[in-house]
């Protein structure tokens, strides 16, 4: 089949498009709501409630950040508490000492400081959980692609409680 390329074919489908627009018969795209953020299996494990609102755990040397968001339009959370403990160079993810938390800042960021993480169960990871309340608590437990990474990020995206 031909396709015809004349003038008056280019214009007509021109006007067809232009009309198309502007009788709103064209959608623009809608972003979708961002979902909030599961718990991850395992993440709960010798979490430690209330937790103290630290500086640093230990003697630092490894940094924890992410990033925390509210569920359906991703604006960023202050003010938030997260929970941070993990397996380390200087104590096991049961220890007092081996969990601190901090607040997230204006653009609901948070970096809390602590010693290396090493395995536990062959895997090098962190817990992290959310658990001020005015969200549904969550628990997360992010594996380090190597045991010589000296950071590790995660993000949560909250439900309202």
């Amino acid at each position: 089949m031909a396709v015809d390329f004349s003038r008056r074919t280019i214009l007509a489908a021109g006007g067809m498009a232009l009309a198309t627009g502007a009788s709103g018969l064209i959608v623009p795209a809608q972003a979708k709501g961002v979902a909030p953020t599961p718990s991850m299996r395992g993440g709960a494990n010798n979490y430690r409630p209330g937790a103290p609102i630290v500086n640093r755990i230990g003697g630092g040397g490894f940094w924890m950040s992410g990033t925390v968001r509210r569920a359906g339009d991703g604006a960023p959370l202050a003010g938030q508490r997260i929970q941070i403990w993990a397996h380390t160079t200087e104590g096991h993810e049961r220890d007092p000492e081996s969990h601190g938390a901090t607040l997230t800042d204006e653009n609901g960021v948070f970096r809390l400081e602590m010693p290396q993480i090493v395995p536990a169960f062959g895997q090098p990871h962190g817990h992290l959980a959310y658990d001020s309340g005015d969200f549904e608590t969550v628990f997360l437990r992010p594996v380090m692609p190597s045991s010589q990474d000296k950071s590790l990020e995660a993000h949560f995206v909250l439900n309202p409680a």
